[in-house]
């Protein structure tokens, strides 16, 4: 896997990429938190749960279903929780603001196995959880894998964050950049006098 840290660079490039307010900081925390939650099954390693297990590290949580399903939560959270649903603002409708936060968590979620089948280790990931257990790689993995915790400050560690700073950060990065600069610039407000 990623660095637990590097699975927020996605939500946090999107916010960057995105027009100021587009994404409202209680989105943004939806969407670093979905993008992290699939490793919550590191517990399974305590609960004496194998590894290649449907229920295992990078199993079932790593799934596309479990992206829909924090994706299906963030649109019922958006839609009947609060007055505002996670709106930049009262004029949004509350439709548009409940698609909008169930792509952006569905997006965030499923960031986190995509990056997890481009790295060099492990078991791969089983996207296409219920239907198949079948654990996939990407053709091209070039991340790293992260050490698990007690090896996390260690030599290995740092070559995997240099590893994801290369092949995730900097990326991103560039494409943020890339993407505001062929943004067109926002008209001027007008004079009314």
């Amino acid at each position: 896997m990623p660095s637990i840290i590097t699975h927020a660079a996605v939500p946090l490039a999107l916010w960057c990429a995105a027009d100021r307010g587009r994404i409202p900081p209680r989105l943004l925390a939806a969407g670093v938190i979905a993008s992290m939650l699939p490793d919550a099954d590191v517990l399974a390693f305590a609960l004496h749960i194998p590894y290649a297990d449907a229920f295992g590290h990078r199993g079932a949580s790593h799934s596309l279903v479990f992206a829909g399903v924090l994706a299906a939560l963030a649109a019922v959270l958006a839609f009947f929780g609060s007055r505002r649903p996670w709106s930049a603002g009262l004029c949004q409708p509350r439709l548009a603001s409940t698609v909008q936060a169930a792509t952006f968590v569905f997006v965030c979620a499923a960031s986190h196995p995509l990056l997890d089948a481009m790295t060099s280790g492990g078991l791969g990931v089983a996207l296409a959880w219920p239907w198949s257990e079948h654990r996939f790689f990407a053709p091209w993995r070039p991340i790293r894998v992260s050490p698990f915790a007690p090896q996390f400050f260690s030599a290995r560690g740092l070559a995997t964050l240099l590893s994801e700073l290369r092949w995730v950060w900097l990326p991103l990065v560039g494409a943020v950049v890339a993407w505001k600069l062929i943004q067109p610039a926002p008209a001027a407000p007008r004079d009314p006098s």
